[in-house]
């Protein structure tokens, strides 16, 4: 997340906006806090295993791979922390690794999944859920196995308080925690009447104006690998029978989609980053 810098006239600027301001560099601070340790990490795990000179020099290589794979750098970093090192020097990192084609993503109409881009994925399983279900509100976070938890990473229709509380959530309190759990679908009819929610949690939904809620587990091989959750203005009764197949499809599809695409473009950028830091002559130059 970086923060957006927008011109004008010195002295001119609306006293109104500012609280505005400043909320939006709390939220950058928040998310930079979030994601320091875990790119501190890497950095920590990529200077001892290719013995470079500081955490730049680290810092540099993830965000060489990241840009050159179009990969998230906290998924970048996430990969370097959680897999298995490579041999002492070996030329590749994954030997043997077999691509296989990616799952199709009929349910987006999206023809070509094995080049569609992972922010544009998620952003049309958020736009097909809303579809689906009638309304305008919704996000989709990814599963974080360090954390436990999940991560907003696409949203619409929600308030910048309501995606800052829920930047993260763990794994109890919230509808969308309940349906990880269970790797099953969970509607809410009622927000404020729900015990499923922390008091916080029910609090900050019903100040962005959602009243009830579906949320629909994106799945691969049985377990939860992401969420997409739909907001709704109103209590609602349970989604129609062919709601929640449609759903459980899309969310079974994307799903399967995202379980590929950690296998290979995220691998893919990992073996880029072994082989920029075993040849040093093309590592990237420091950030200046």
């Amino acid at each position: 997340m970086t923060e957006t810098f927008k011109p004008g006239v010195w002295g001119t600027e609306d006293p109104r906006d500012e609280p505005a301001r400043l909320r939006e560099q709390i939220r950058h601070l928040r998310a930079q806090a979030r994601n320091r340790p875990l790119i501190a990490e890497a950095q920590g795990i990529l200077r001892e295993r290719y013995r470079l000179p500081d955490a730049e020099a680290a810092f540099a290589l993830l965000q060489l791979a990241s840009q050159r794979h179009n990969v998230r750098l906290r998924t970048l970093a996430h990969a370097v922390v959680r897999l298995e090192r490579p041999d002492e020097g070996a030329d590749v990192w994954f030997p043997g690794r077999v691509r296989h084609p990616a799952p199709a993503l009929e349910s987006l109409a999206i023809d070509d999944a094995s080049h569609a881009h992972r922010g544009a994925v998620l952003g049309a399983v958020l736009s097909h859920t809303l579809a689906v279900t009638a309304t305008h509100m919704g996000n989709v976070q990814i599963a974080d196995q360090a954390t436990d938890g999940l991560w907003i990473e696409k949203h619409a229709g929600l308030s910048d308080d309501f995606v800052d509380f829920f930047g993260f959530v763990g794994k109890d309190g919230t509808s969308c925690a309940q349906a990880a759990k269970d790797v099953a679908q969970v509607t809410v009819r009622d927000v404020a009447a729900d015990p499923l929610f922390t008091e916080d949690a029910r609090r900050a939904i019903l100040e962005a104006g959602s009243r009830s809620c579906h949320s629909v587990p994106l799945v691969a091989g049985g377990r939860c690998v992401g969420m997409v959750s739909a907001h709704f203005e109103r209590p609602i009764h349970d989604l129609h029978g062919a709601q929640l197949k449609a759903l459980e499809q899309t969310g079974r599809e994307v799903g399967r989609w995202l379980a590929w695409y950690d296998r290979t473009v995220v691998l893919d950028a990992l073996e880029h980053l072994h082989a920029a830091a075993r040849h040093p002559e093309a590592r990237p130059s420091r950030r200046r």
